[in-house]
């Protein structure tokens, strides 16, 4: 058993940065890792994944991203910059240490952190997990799936030749789901895309990135305290964006390049797929969401006075709701993969400590939890709206470790 004064549990972009910051205050810690520096990175996305923020938001403490700011970082470009910025404190990363049980210690003084690489008695943890734990599979799909389709999660998805031949139904219509959709379409692929409630956006409005907006208007900034729906604000989904070509990636996009619309999948039986008939109830809310955040720059600018040095405002196009399917035989229409692209739900198996939420999340506020000296970094919402993303992890990341720093230390604990 090793004694140490802290371990942070993973060595994603979140686990990282606590780890910069406990190197710069001189605090003993070790960040252990299940597979290698970045894993999900590495394992758990599609070959074509870009970030959805631009260059210039990839920072972390003491470290931003030197590639082109107004490009977006490939998922292999992410690993190669997460590599550097451990290479660049020389960060104390145990990889390839499952974790298997994090647990009160004997006479409660610290924890124990079992793994497949030993074990180590620790008064502080920081769980980094990040907020996709495992993929949160629609009941509905459970049954009714004939036997010659597959059933695909995004998370192991990789690329359209992976996929057995025929028809695609993809279920999710946020960031995930849209822009497999289109890679699929785009691969000859015949594709049905089944909408449920989805935040859309263009990539560029006015001259800059949406992204340079959300930030310039405060919206990323915005705390969970400022929201009156806590629960509600983190299950927001994704906007519905690409980074791999810069482009606007919307419902209309897609339907241009032949992929067909469907409501939210409501049931699978008998290898038949029924679906709600709320694709344009859907579709309106989405559009109205936008128009009031592009109303809220068009105002912006407005008030700056800089109207004349900003092209003038150019608003996404909106379609009628096209016709869409109430129900779709998966084998007469050659479907031969269901893709799920419907998001993901905590998932802390090895947390034997009384600190979950109903939704089975690590319940927290500022990234404390209710068990003295365990941390949480990197959850959706988890302060700020951003907190999930590499560029607003590095605020909680600060806020978790000067409250951490403001304890003792575990020699004048023990």
């Amino acid at each position: 058993m090793t004694r140490i004064d802290t371990v942070v549990l993973g060595a994603g972009h979140a686990g990282l940065a606590v780890s910069k910051l406990l190197c710069r205050a001189g605090r003993e810690h070790v960040v252990l890792e299940r597979g290698r520096v970045g894993e999900r990175w590495r394992s758990e996305r599609w070959d074509s994944l870009h970030l959805l923020s631009p260059n210039w938001m990839t920072r972390l403490p003491g470290w931003r991203s030197q590639a082109a700011p107004d490009a977006y970082s490939s998922a292999g470009e992410v690993v190669r910059l997460l590599d550097r910025y451990a290479a660049s404190f020389d960060a104390p990363v145990v990889e390839s240490a499952n974790v298997e049980e994090v647990s009160l210690a004997p006479r409660m003084s610290g924890y124990l952190v079992v793994t497949d690489r030993g074990t180590w008695r620790a008064r502080q943890i920081v769980a980094a997990t990040g907020p996709h734990g495992t993929p949160a599979l629609p009941g509905v799909v459970t049954a009714g799936v004939p036997g010659p389709v597959e059933v695909i999660t995004s998370q192991r998805y990789r690329n359209p030749a992976q996929l057995p031949a025929g028809g695609v139904l993809v279920v999710g219509s946020s960031a995930s789901g849209v822009q497999i959709a289109d890679e699929l379409a785009r691969a000859g692929r015949s594709v049905l895309l089944s909408c449920g409630r989805h935040q859309r956006m263009p990539r560029r409005y006015r001259g800059m990135d949406i992204f340079w907006w959300l930030e310039k208007t405060g919206r990323l900034a915005r705390t969970i305290d400022q929201m009156p729906d806590a629960a509600a604000a983190r299950r927001e989904p994704s906007v519905q964006l690409s980074g791999r070509d810069g482009e606007t990636l919307d419902l209309p996009a897609l339907q241009d390049i032949g992929v067909r619309l469907a409501g939210r999948l409501d049931r699978l039986a008998g290898g038949t797929a029924w679906f709600r008939d709320d694709l344009g109830d859907t579709m309106t809310a989405a559009d109205r969401r936008m128009h009031r955040f592009l109303d809220t720059i068009d105002r912006l600018v407005a008030d700056t006075g800089r109207c004349d040095q900003v092209p003038p405002p150019v608003r996404p196009r909106s379609i009628e709701p096209p016709p869409t399917p109430a129900r779709l035989n998966l084998r007469a229409e050659r479907i031969g993969t269901i893709l799920l692209a419907t998001g993901f739900r905590p998932h802390h198996p090895w947390l034997r400590l009384p600190v979950t939420a109903a939704d089975g999340s690590i319940a927290q506020y500022r990234g404390v939890t209710a068990a003295p000296g365990l941390y949480v970094v990197g959850q959706r919402f988890q302060h700020r709206r951003d907190s999930a993303f590499i560029d607003g992890a590095r605020h909680d990341a600060e806020a978790v470790v000067s409250h951490l720093l403001g304890s003792t230390t575990w020699e004048q604990a023990t």
